[in-house]
């Protein structure tokens, strides 16, 4: 029996943040009822590099039962409405508004079904000047601030996956399940409301406080951390690149004594802070790089792992695939079986099963059977 066996879950969801949440929930063993627009939802078309489908479908769907309604449709508004009657959780992404105009707004829904948790994910949240605004993840990326801190001095750049949505997707889970142990004490629900805006901000909490107290304008610095030095990407003898990650005072004596054959460096004048080494971090990075470049990097992360200092390969997608830290997990899918990296938490003693990816509107004709009292639809 898993965690959540026997919950409920209706997701009237489309592209990344709502079925993130909904599928860590469907992992967990809820049922998530995913239900599409009859079209589908629009992220099935974003590729079809996945033996035809879209690797963001495959990744994020898993497990789930696919109905297709048109809520514009009394009849399968009745659908929706009888689902809701029995869920445990509510999730939704529609555009702000949405849901009020087919009169199953949230303070509806709350005031029927109070045991009811709802989950509402948006650009800029549900109230505001800016709750009508369309929001994706680079345009959040950018509104953010986290654009301004990411890429090189020569300009911003987006983070190669998409951070916001995916933010807001986990922000959207932890507070659900936080409900439910809320429920499982008081018996009442509650409404939830995430933005990709906010779930963003509160990770850009460390440069905003900074800045705003003291006074610091984040640079852009490539792989390059922005307060710690040294900490950033150098380029081995073989041309191959790797990071290292100094920490602490400790750390920096090891690196100069075992790594750059240069102890007395650790209390130089400039050098024997955190805070000096960041104000002279061309220096620095100039006598590590000296270092390094002679060496294959097999070499070098030799003398890091002897002195015990963290280090990274940069890594490339070919890199990645025979990454000897990978575990993988096996989908099936309309396509075919796949292979995805398998989620990051690993619980002792489980061994965990992932559902198919559902095929658009394949459970369509028994949702209807069960939840309504229209016939299936031909």
């Amino acid at each position: 029996m898993r965690d959540l066996d026997g919950l409920l879950v209706v997701s009237v969801e489309q592209a990344v943040a709502a079925p993130y949440a909904s599928g860590k929930l469907a992992d967990a063993g809820a049922r998530v009822i995913k239900v599409e627009r009859p079209e589908g939802d629009f992220a099935r078309g974003y590729d079809d590099l996945v033996q035809g489908q879209s690797a963001y479908f495959v990744w994020l769907n898993r497990g789930k039962q696919s109905v297709c309604l048109d809520l514009k449709d009394p009849a399968d508004k009745a659908v929706l409405t009888a689902m809701l009657a029995r869920a445990d959780v509510f999730i939704q992404n529609l555009i702000p508004g949405a849901l009020d105009r087919m009169g199953l707004g949230i303070d509806v829904l709350r005031a029927r079904h109070p045991a009811l948790i709802t989950c509402s994910i948006s650009g800029y949240g549900s109230t505001g000047p800016m709750a009508d605004q369309k929001a994706y993840d680079l345009l959040i990326q950018a509104e953010s601030g986290l654009s301004a801190i990411n890429g090189t001095p020569e300009g911003p750049a987006r983070v190669g996956v998409s951070v916001c949505d995916i933010a807001a997707g986990m922000t959207a889970y932890q507070a659900i399940l936080q409900a439910l142990i809320g429920r499982w004490r008081t018996g009442q629900g509650r409404a939830i409301d995430v933005s990709l805006f906010h779930a963003m901000a509160d990770w850009m909490n460390v440069p905003y406080l900074q800045y705003r107290y003291g006074g610091r304008k984040p640079d852009r610095l490539g792989l390059n951390h922005p307060t710690i030095a040294p900490y950033g990407v150098f380029v081995c003898g073989d041309g191959k690149a790797i990071l290292i990650s100094i920490q602490n005072e400790r750390e920096w004596a090891r690196l100069c004594a075992m790594v750059l054959d240069a102890p007395d460096l650790a209390l130089a004048e400039g050098f024997a802070s955190n805070s000096q080494r960041v104000a002279n971090r061309d220096v620095i990075d100039g006598k590590v790089a000296a270092a390094f470049a002679p060496l294959p990097r097999d070499a070098v992360i030799a003398r890091l792992r002897a002195a015990d200092i963290a280090f990274g390969r940069l890594t490339d997608m070919d890199d990645l695939l025979a990454h000897p830290a990978n575990t993988l997990i096996s989908v099936q899918t309309e396509g075919g079986e796949i292979e995805l990296l398998a989620p990051g938490a690993v619980i002792a003693g489980e061994t965990p099963t992932y559902g198919p990816v559902p095929a658009k509107g394949a459970q369509t004709e028994d949702i209807l059977r069960e939840f309504g009292p229209v016939a299936p639809k031909a």
